[in-house]
């Protein structure tokens, strides 16, 4: 299961430097491309603002 980033993401890009795999894409909010995605939840437990959760 990937985890998703939902709308209390604010791009502060935490989350890029820690993903192992370049899941994460830039934006307005941020995407995680869920075929990359190997749920490790490394994004999450950085995430400030708790805008990553599993899909």
């Amino acid at each position: 299961m990937a985890y998703v980033i939902n709308e209390d993401c604010i791009a502060c890009g935490t989350c890029i430097d820690e993903c192992p795999v370049n899941a994460i894409s830039e934006g307005d909010i941020y995407t995680i491309d869920p075929d990359a995605c190997t749920d490790c939840g490394t994004c999450a437990d950085a995430c400030p603002t708790e805008a990553i959760h599993p899909a």
